[in-house]
């Protein structure tokens, strides 16, 4: 019954694969592609903002990425998933848009041209290639590394996107990130680079994150070839986000769009669900939610953004991160250390995330807090369930706390925050993984009540 099933999917990617290049054959739409071990989707979302001011754009409603999800995006733009009727949906609708002409059919496609195998990227680079490449970030240990000879190999995987780019197209990288910036030497493309460093075409500068009670945003100046131009995004927190907003202004660049009417645009950015988007929780706190998924790179963000920002007091909630393979204890007790300069209570979730408690209090947070009186003492609690986190937090959480979770998504600690957010009525808009097949899923730590 496996074999059968996998023989099936086998089966439809390639049908789906078929489908998706004669669609772009037909219909000759520009392609964005966007890689990276981090940011992807972030950065996905603010160039189809960008982009979507003054052309047709579509973009994955969620992270379709892999053989099935990308050409989908490529096909079509559908409500829900899976079944039979959905499939006979999908090969009905393709095939018209084949025969017919649908007008409107978008101008630019920005694909995710995600990597969890070797392999991954060819697949994808064979049903279509980009006109412009945007690799948004790597770190010292890449998100699926276990699955790889090491970080080198996964760098090199990704890199074939940007190999790849047409001579006439663009390679827009990150200056920061020397893994990336390394493959501008890959690439016949012309290359644009974006970041906080002076070396970017499009740089950072003069970011700020803003958090007030339960209100949350980011402020930062974009700065390219003279010009300097102020953006906030509300709801957002992070560095992270900035690179997307800078990256997706590189994209609009070469699109020809002007400065000053991108920054405008990016005003109607909303950051997705789960990564650090920002929300009112219990008693008047923030949260910010980083449960989409959890590299040892958008860790190591995530806990700097914690560091960063204005709280009374600061938790992080951060469950195992996966697919790091014999990275695995260097990368938590890595965000262990990390959390310790940054979290007042520390609270993690899994048995893997124990290494990062350890890691924690060897690097010096008080088993005892002395300096929050009026709070519970304890700084650092290890939990094996969500059950008993979300219990912990529902009992703690005080006005003027900011908290922080994080996790790889088989945690699923999104369940987590469901149980804290102020408006838990909003959690099919604010969460993710909130459809009716996820909800149905189990995580590797579901036991103990919930709700």
């Amino acid at each position: 019954m496996i074999m059968l099933k996998r023989s099936a999917l086998k089966l439809l990617g390639r049908v789906l694969k078929i489908l998706a290049r004669l669609t772009v054959r037909r219909y000759h739409p520009g392609i964005v592609g966007v890689t990276g071990s981090a940011g992807k989707t972030s950065t996905k979302d603010a160039i189809a903002v960008v982009l979507g001011r003054s052309r047709r754009v579509r973009a994955a409603s969620k992270s379709y990425n892999n053989e099935i999800g990308f050409p989908l995006t490529i096909l079509g733009e559908w409500e829900g998933s899976g079944g039979i009727f959905f499939w006979c949906r999908v090969l009905a609708v393709s095939l018209a848009n084949l025969i017919g002409r649908a007008e409107s059919y978008p101008e630019v496609l920005v694909l995710e041209y995600g990597v969890d195998r070797p392999g991954d990227m060819r697949f994808l680079l064979d049903t279509v290639r980009p006109h412009i490449g945007v690799f948004t970030a790597m770190g010292a240990i890449p998100v699926h590394v276990e699955f790889f000879a090491g970080p080198d190999a996964v760098v090199g995987e990704k890199a074939k996107l940007v190999r790849e780019l047409p001579a006439t197209g663009f390679a827009v990288l990150n200056a920061d990130d020397e893994a990336v910036l390394a493959t501008k030497a890959l690439t016949r493309a012309q290359v644009m680079t974006f970041g906080f460093g002076e070396s970017a075409h499009v740089r950072v500068v003069n970011f700020a994150n803003h958090t007030e009670g339960e209100h949350a945003a980011i402020t930062f100046k974009i700065s390219y070839g003279g010009s300097v131009v102020p953006v906030r995004l509300e709801g957002a927190v992070g560095r992270a986000y900035a690179y997307a907003a800078a990256a997706a202004a590189a994209v609009g660049l070469v699109f020809g769009e002007n400065l000053v009417s991108i920054t405008e645009t990016l005003r109607g950015f909303q950051a997705p669900p789960g990564r650090l988007r920002a929300f009112a929780g219990l008693r008047g706190s923030l949260i910010i939610d980083g449960t989409y998924n959890a590299s040892p790179l958008a860790m190591r963000e995530a806990l700097e953004t914690l560091k960063a920002v204005s709280a009374k007091r600061t938790i992080a909630v951060l469950g195992d991160m996966l697919e790091i393979g014999k990275y695995t204890l260097q990368a938590h007790e890595e965000a262990g250390r990390a959390a310790a300069k940054c979290a007042d209570i520390l609270v993690t979730v899994g048995l893997r995330a124990k290494f990062i408690a350890e890691a924690a209090a060897k690097a010096g947070l008080p088993v005892r807090s002395q300096a929050k009186e009026g709070f519970p003492p304890r700084a650092i609690h290890a939990f094996l369930t969500l059950g008993e986190t979300a219990e912990f937090l529902r009992g703690t959480l005080a006005s003027g706390d900011v908290v922080l979770l994080k996790a790889s998504q088989s945690v699923r600690l999104e369940r987590v925050v469901k149980e804290i957010m102020a408006e838990p009525g909003k959690a099919a808009e604010l969460l993710v993984r909130q459809e009716k097949e996820w909800l149905k899923k189990k995580g590797l730590y579901d036991e103990g009540e919930l709700g």
